[in-house]
């Protein structure tokens, strides 16, 4: 039986250099939405939700995505739903230990959820890679229907919100880390595990982001 349903959303899929974008381009396509690559931050206004991907560093991804940050900003203010994946979710808070540990100083994140991104503990051994469970703590629509579940996880950093509440759902590799956070109008969030990669639990979040976008 096929796992494709009809088109609900416009997508748009931020292009700046970083990310598996086809893989999360057929993730997102699986769940429904018409999805659109784009380099261009003009194409923000016409969507119905805006996903940032990433795979790599912190200081990078914020080099790379630059020229997206008043676009981003701007789309986030106006309650349009922005969906952070892996180091896209990492590049929503103000800023990230890996910056300084690999020398590359103080680099300012997007700050659209307040917060740090922090490296696990010496003793724990990083990356985490695997698959991992999700404990619901806030109710945001992106969870429904996966509390309790496992989804894949590859990162050696974590995010540390200012605000508890910002946690959605958490997880726990010898600490117990935010593992989905979500501003507090609950439009922009982000996932650190890897949605595209986590079969039908994550098919089931694509699927709830979409459904979100239709509703907004």
């Amino acid at each position: 039986m096929s796992t494709t349903r009809q088109t609900t959303a416009e997508v748009v899929l931020v292009d700046y250099g970083l990310g598996n974008l086809r893989s999360v381009t057929r993730g997102l396509e699986r769940a429904g939405a018409d999805v659109t690559l784009t380099d261009d931050p003009a194409d923000f206004d016409r969507a119905d939700g805006i996903v940032l991907p990433g795979v790599g560093a912190f200081s990078e991804g914020m080099e790379n995505a630059g020229p997206f940050r008043g676009a981003l900003t701007d789309a986030a203010a106006e309650g349009r739903p922005l969906f952070g994946v892996c180091l896209g979710m990492q590049m929503l808070l103000t800023s990230s230990e890996e910056s300084d540990i690999d020398g590359q100083g103080n680099v300012k994140g997007l700050d659209l959820i307040p917060g740090r991104n922090v490296r696990f503990a010496q003793g724990q051994k990083v990356p985490h890679m695997g698959w991992n469970q999700l404990d619901v703590r806030r109710d945001h629509p992106l969870v429904e229907g996966v509390d309790g579940e496992y989804t894949y996880f590859v990162h050696s950093y974590y995010a540390k919100p200012e605000s508890p509440d910002a946690a959605v759902t958490t997880t726990d590799y010898g600490v117990e880390f935010p593992s989905i956070v979500a501003n507090e109008a609950g439009n922009v969030f982000g996932t650190q595990f890897h949605p595209e990669k986590s079969g039908e639990v994550g098919l089931r979040i694509l699927r709830n982001f979409v459904d979100y976008c239709t509703e907004r």
